[in-house]
Formats: structure tokens, sequence, C-alpha cells
């Protein structure tokens, strides 16, 4: 016997709810790692999760940048779009993921968020926004329209952006010059804070905080520059508040007998790896402890 299903009416729930049922029950569903410029040339950089591939010749992908629910404002990158009628999208794999979700932390118009989650501009050869170097493939893209589907909060836009020229890292092709699926290792984004990765199935990135995130230009320098920290590793150091107080590190230090011990080694390598077990653990706090650790 099929059990009762739980029929919603769309008018009938709030907008926050209905959005929720949508993205949970819609997916996974690929990013849009979008680059614009304004009207000065101030780069913006944003990750949209309503996001396809709609035609071949002419080359389209659209994207919609949907009206905030909380104030029915709207985001920077609809704004630049608007404004130059020029995209790129940056295809989103594992390596850059944090990086990615803490671009999405909503800064200031003006402040770069490349520099914030730490990733490289690298210029265009036909639209003017940068294109993410660390990027597996790099659609620039001329904007042919774009099309309101409301004008309340949670109403979407879609960006159609014509393909003008495609950049494809060589890493990822297999022997027949064709993206190899597992060698782009992309990844896809669901509801809450779940993802998909194609090659190993699901994972969880905590959304970045209400309030700004320090971001990756705030990192001191001696664990930026780390060769064991990878991207994702200081997009998640850098999606905190505040860093930890001197007290607090020492207090830190003082209850864990291991962390005086690799203190004790005198290089910084293992307390890099000792951090990296609590990132990947969600455990930001304790990783940053770990670092600031003398």
């Amino acid at each position: 016997m099929a059990k009762e299903m739980i029929s919603v009416l769309p008018e009938a729930v709030s907008t926050a709810q209905l959005h929720a049922y949508l993205l949970g029950a819609v997916g996974p569903r690929p990013i849009a790692f979008a680059s614009t410029v304004d009207e000065k040339g101030n780069p913006n950089l944003s990750p949209f999760s309503f996001f396809n591939v709609f035609s071949a010749k002419p080359p389209i992908l659209i994207f919609s940048p949907a009206r905030r629910v909380r104030d029915n404002t709207t985001k920077h990158t609809l704004q630049n779009v608007l404004l130059t009628k020029e995209v790129v999208i940056n295809v989103v794999n594992y390596n850059m993921v944090q990086q990615m979700s803490l671009s999405s932390t909503e800064y200031a118009k003006g402040v770069n968020e490349f520099e914030k989650a730490g990733l490289t501009m690298r210029s265009s050869d036909i639209v003017r926004p940068f294109r993410v170097a660390e990027s597996p493939v790099q659609f620039e893209c001329k904007v042919s329209k774009v099309e309101a589907l409301g004008r309340e909060g949670g109403a979407g836009n879609l960006v159609f952006s014509e393909v003008v020229k495609i950049h494809v890292d060589p890493d990822i092709l297999d022997e027949n010059g064709v993206i190899d699926q597992c060698k782009i290792d992309q990844v896809a984004r669901m509801g809450g804070n779940w993802y998909s990765r194609a090659n190993l199935g699901l994972f969880e990135v905590p959304k970045p905080l209400s309030s700004l995130g320090i971001g990756f230009d705030q990192i001191p320098e001696h664990i930026r520059l780390s060769k064991t920290l990878t991207g994702n590793d200081l997009g998640m150091l850098g999606n905190i508040e505040e860093i930890p107080d001197r007290k607090s590190v020492e207090d830190f230090v003082a209850e864990h007998i291991e962390i005086r011990s690799l203190l004790s080694g005198g290089e910084r390598k293992p307390l890099e790896l000792k951090a990296q077990e609590y990132l990947h653990k969600n455990d930001v706090l304790s990783a940053w402890k770990v670092l600031l650790a003398e």
C-alpha cells in the first residue's frame, strides 16, 4: 500500500520553507562560480547552484542569481552582468570547494572575493571579468539577456551566457583529449550544508558565517604559505569571525599534552598535520589554536 504523501501548496508555506523543499529535492546541482566586474572594473566572485548548460550551438550556459529572501535585494553579480553584459563561469572541483564556499560570504561591494578566498585572478582573453586560475574549466561568456522571474524575495534572474572562449586544464583530459570525469573531480550542491563529490558521494561544508569571516588575506603569512595546508584547509581557516587570542591558545596548549609534545620537536609540519586532523572534523577553532601555538 502506498504511503500517504505530504502535499504542499507553494503559496501556503514561507519562501524559506519552499526554498528548502526545492533545493533538498532537486540535486545534485552543478555550480556556476561566476566572476564579474562592475562599471569601474572591480572584480566580484560568487557561486550559484541554479545553473546548467542549455545549448551547444550557440553554446549557452544559464545561471540564476536570486533576489535575497530576507530583504528582496539583488546580488552584486546580477548588478554587474546587467551593467557589463559579461561573465566568466568557472567549474568547481573538490580541491577548491572550501575556498568557493568562503567566497559566498556577503562581503561589501568593492571587496575582492578572489583575495578573501585565496584564489588567483587570471586575465581573460575576450571578456573583462577575470578567470579563476585554480578552476579546471573556465568559460568566458557574453550575456545575451537577463530574464527576471519575479520581483519578490526568492525570485530568480536567468542570466543567458553565451560562451565565447573555453579554457581547459590539460591535466583533466584523457588520452583522447576528452575531459576525464574522474580527473575533473567536480562537486555539486545538495540541500542544506551538503554537497556531492562525483567521485565519492556526499560530504558536508558548513555554510559561511552570517557575520563576515576574516578571509584568506587575513591569515598570518606563516600559515598562509604552508606547504602542508591545502586551499581547502585555508578556506576553512578563513571562515572564522575572529582569530583566537593568545590566552585561549595558551590555555588550549596547557590542556593538550600532545600539542606540547609536538611543540617540543621544534618543527611546524607536525603541528600543521595535527591542525589538518581538526579541520577534517570541522573543528576550525582547535585547528587555529594548534597553528598559533608557540
